[in-house]
């Protein structure tokens, strides 16, 4: 499975120590956020964007509370701080290797200073506006934790491939299936067609093509990309790392 997928990295950050679930829970709460103000209104039945944040929010075990105050702050009923934008920064990791970095702020010089002051100080090379993203395709991606959940395979890769799958990828005892992020939508409602809840719904970067690292290379990128997503305004690191 290429990259760092969300998926993976929510599951890491909830088995991470107590002291470190307010920075989960300030990293879900500004998704929330952005999707209340950008995808539709408050109301997860007709946003579907606000959906899958609650929907992550929860698996993460996040309070009731903090998730609505989260929505009134996207819907502007909120009056705790400033507003919340994504800003993705790209670069090179240790090896050559690509990196998109996904960050939601209320600050982009902070964003900024804080990426580039940890990509320099751990084998990073922060690069300029479109470096790197065209070596990246925006995909919607679903994850299905446990495949003895589907209960009829080919059926079931039939309807989600009706409905706009692309490709299904399994690792690690996961499957993921990729859509254009405009059916991620309807592959969802495929996939709870047959009973199936997922485990996760999120918009990913995924690389067009993978390199391979040496062994030194990529313990160097996994420190970086550790740092990096410890940053309160990073959300998710995305690399093209085979």
């Amino acid at each position: 499975m290429s990259g760092h997928s969300k998926w993976h990295n929510i599951q890491k950050k909830k088995g991470a120590a107590d002291a470190k679930r307010g920075s989960l829970f300030t990293k879900l709460a500004k998704a929330i956020t952005i999707a209340a103000k950008s995808g539709g209104g408050g109301d997860p039945e007709f946003n579907f964007q606000l959906r899958v944040a609650t929907d992550a929010a929860k698996a993460a075990n996040m309070p009731k509370d903090n998730i609505d105050r989260a929505v009134k702050r996207g819907t502007g009923e909120g009056d705790d701080g400033g507003q919340i934008e994504e800003v993705v920064y790209e670069g090179f990791g240790p090896g050559g290797v690509a990196l998109l970095i996904q960050c939601l702020t209320d600050n982009r010089n902070r964003s900024n200073a804080e990426v580039r002051t940890v990509m320099n100080k751990n084998g990073g090379n922060p690069g300029e506006q479109g470096s790197v993203m065209w070596m990246f395709q925006h995909k919607g991606v679903v994850t299905i934790a446990d495949p003895s959940t589907i209960l009829d395979r080919d059926q079931f890769e039939l309807a989600v491939i009706d409905a706009g799958a692309e490709d299904l990828e399994e690792s690690e005892g996961v499957v993921q299936i990729l859509s254009a992020v405009s059916d991620l939508k309807k592959v969802m409602d495929a996939v709870e067609a047959f009973g199936i809840k997922p485990d996760g719904v999120d918009l990913e970067y995924r690389a067009k093509d993978e390199i391979p690292l040496i062994a030194d290379d990529h313990n160097k990128l996994e420190k970086l990309v550790e740092l990096l997503e410890e940053l309160d305004d990073v959300d998710t690191v995305f690399t093209n790392e085979a």
